[in-house]
């Protein structure tokens, strides 16, 4: 039980500093995904060892996989896809497709929420520039979170 609220406060201290770090700053920063990585990592490892920790890292490689292909679609930032891996390692290969429909879904919530933000104040969300584009890491987190959330109900 210790490792699971461990788990899950780290993770959501990650997201959310990832979410807010997004928000305001349009960056995410490689020093949080690594440290965030290595996190899910290590808690891989003291929950199951070396076969928890393969798994969770093979979920971590394809999911940067998957970032970069949506980065080089134009969906995603360079940014987004590794805070993508960073969370994937908090799960194992067997929650790959459930994570991404978390964070797809959270996405959708967060794009309906930016264009009524976007019409209600057009000049604080500038169409330009950075603080013009989407702050994927929102979804990201909140994605990653309700799929957490998931897990242990």
């Amino acid at each position: 039980m210790a490792i699971a609220t461990l788990w899950l406060g780290a993770l959501g201290l990650f997201t959310s500093t990832g979410a807010l770090l997004d928000i305001f700053t349009r960056r995410l920063p490689n020093i949080l995904c690594g440290v965030m990585l290595l996190a899910g990592f290590g808690l891989a490892f003291a929950s199951g060892g070396w076969t928890a920790l393969g798994l969770h890292a093979a979920h971590s490689v394809l999911a940067l996989v998957v970032g970069y292909l949506l980065f080089l679609a134009g969906v995603f930032g360079g940014g987004d896809g590794k805070f993508y891996a960073a969370a994937a390692s908090f799960f194992p290969l067997s929650g790959m497709l459930m994570l991404f429909v978390a964070i797809t879904a959270a996405g959708l919530l967060l794009y309906i929420f930016w264009s009524l933000l976007t019409r209600i104040m057009p000049s604080r969300i500038g169409k330009g520039g950075d603080f013009g584009k989407l702050p994927y890491g929102v979804a990201i987190g909140g994605g990653a979170l309700a799929y957490a959330g998931f897990l242990f109900l």
